[in-house]
């Protein structure tokens, strides 16, 4: 299924390696040069997570809740890799963007229905980094229209390059001044003790900030949505095709994965502890505005040096979040569309392409000069909806890596199922109890446990029929397909042709498993959009 463009040399930021190098990686020097040619795809879309939106999501955690929240940074981390893993696997083996494979397995109208929910959600998401950059530039005194303009023009110039290098070296760059919360938090420091508790206690606070335990909740999907978003599932697949990268290299991959992950987690911990420590006994303490609203107040406790690191910072994370999420849609629109989708190729040879990816973002660019809108409001809420859409993107996620037609012998294991099958169960849970905190504003801590037990109940009983029918399944089939090979061969297997694929049958059950998802689904995106209506009048 691949095209012509993304077969040849590896051309990464930080080396090359070519198409006929079949050469065994015996020696650290051999192992390093390979990994600094590979890295890229991990590293950017986990940093690329540490956008304009979570900036302001992060960083109203620390202003109205202090370092409460940061427990669920830690729950997070293995949710980013298992969900990452699989889809840079499914990249790297069968050379087919996401949303073309759900569309090949699941058929059109599912694939539309991800599809438009991703191409809708992205193109709030890249309002949400013009927001940032906006924000930013007020701070640093910049005109917004000179930002904005300048901005877009740097985001769509450096993709189209035509040279997959050069994009790749730029974006790096970028993704090295994430760097710049490091110096942030020590310039605020926070208390490592309440640093510590705020990792080892999980805890939902009730009371601050305003809202109740409504307000909570959304904020804590706002955290979920903004650290584990469907935009990097339909990225990361087709970045890692684009760049080349065959199942020989996914060990290196994942290395990347882990870099980009061990950095997006330590400047989320420093934005949170870095905003808690500024507002602590202050006035503003839970009343959250937007991210120049923390700016200031991050200059007012630490000094002005640091409220123009925490801008810059915010400018740096709004382009390169708006380089990964326009990416992402364009890279998705052209699996679908069937257009020839590369960074490997000119203007000239992928026209449908790069037009689409310079409409999103001069579209974005448009939308957020209007005036009025209440733009701290309007990122918390797409982070929440990205939060609420996540269940039904690793649902077939999770399909798709036990399709054996697909994946062969890099099918998931028992515990990868079982794993995603507990996110999946955790993710829906937390959207039922944000359904409820809307529905009923007065809801208590004790309610909301007996929300969850209930949910646990429900996913342990779904879990236990489902492996019963595994058990059937594998009795009935014999041995895995993997068992019989070795790990030469796995390295060389790849998919075959997607037509030449047999149509796998959805059954009844999954059937209607699926449609009650995407109802159940729905219904939350009303509550959301309700919430942050309210909210929005309130204000």
């Amino acid at each position: 299924m691949l095209d012509d463009a993304h077969v040849g040399d590896i051309r990464g930021a930080l080396g090359t390696i070519a198409v006929g190098d079949h050469a065994a990686r015996t020696t650290l020097s051999a192992k390093l040069k390979t990994l600094l040619a590979i890295v890229g795809p991990g590293l950017i879309v986990m940093i690329g997570d540490n956008d304009a939106g979570a900036f302001s999501t992060y960083g109203q955690a620390g202003q109205n809740y202090g370092t409460r929240l940061l427990w669920t940074l830690l729950l997070l981390i293995p949710v980013l890799y298992v969900n990452q893993e699989m889809v840079l696997r499914l990249g790297a083996v069968t050379g087919v963007g996401h949303a073309r494979l759900i569309m090949a397995r699941f058929g059109r109208l599912w694939g539309t229905f991800e599809v438009i929910d991703l191409f809708l959600l992205n193109g709030l998401t890249i309002v949400t980094e013009f927001i940032g950059i906006t924000l930013a530039a007020s701070y640093l005194g910049v005109p917004k229209v000179v930002a904005v303009l300048f901005a877009a023009g740097v985001i769509i110039a450096t993709a189209f390059t035509g040279s997959f290098r050069a994009f790749e070296r730029v974006a790096m760059t970028f993704c090295a001044g994430s760097l710049l919360l490091i110096p942030l938090y020590l310039m605020a420091h926070p208390s490592g003790s309440q640093m510590m508790r705020g990792f080892t206690v999980p805890g939902l606070p009730s009371g601050a900030g305003g809202g109740g335990m409504a307000a909570v909740m959304l904020l804590v999907i706002g955290i979920v949505g903004t650290t584990v978003a469907p935009w990097q599932l339909f990225f990361q697949q087709s970045y890692v095709i684009d760049k080349r990268i065959t199942p020989r290299f996914i060990k290196y991959e994942k290395a990347d994965l882990w870099i980009g992950i061990a950095i997006v987690v330590l400047g989320a911990a420093a934005l949170m502890g870095a905003t808690a420590a500024a507002f602590a006994g202050t006035g503003a303490a839970g009343h959250f505005t937007d991210s120049a609203g923390l700016a200031h107040g991050v200059a007012l406790y630490a000094g002005r040096v640091a409220g123009a690191l925490f801008a810059v910072a915010l400018l740096d994370a709004a382009i390169i979040g708006a380089f990964a999420v326009s990416l992402s849609s364009a890279y998705a629109i052209g699996d679908v569309l069937g257009m020839k989708h590369s960074l490997h190729r000119g203007v000239g040879q992928a026209k449908g392409f790069y037009a689409l990816y310079a409409a999103l973002i001069g579209g974005a660019a448009t939308i957020v000069l209007i005036p009025g809108s209440p733009l701290g409001l309007i990122t918390e809420g797409v982070q929440v909806l990205a939060g609420v859409l996540l269940p039904a993107a690793t649902v077939f996620l999770l399909m798709l890596c036990n399709d054996k037609a697909v994946l062969g012998p890099w099918v998931n294991t028992a515990k990868t199922n079982a794993f995603t099958s507990a996110v999946i169960a955790a993710l829906v849970t937390l959207s039922i109890v944000l359904v409820a905190s809307v529905m009923f504003p007065a809801i208590t801590a004790t309610q909301i446990i007996a929300i969850v037990a209930g949910c646990a109940a429900v996913a342990v009983t779904a879990v236990c029929w489902l492996g019963i029918q595994g058990i059937r399944r594998r009795g009935r089939s014999g041995p895995s397909d993997a068992d019989g090979f070795v790990q030469a061969d796995r390295m060389m297997w790849r998919m075959p042709p997607l037509a030449e694929l047999a149509v796998p049958k959805i059954t009844g059950a999954r059937r209607v498993g699926l449609i009650a998802l995407r109802g159940y689904l729905a219904v939350a995106m009303v509550m959301v959009v309700l919430k942050v209506v309210l909210m929005a009048v309130a204000h």
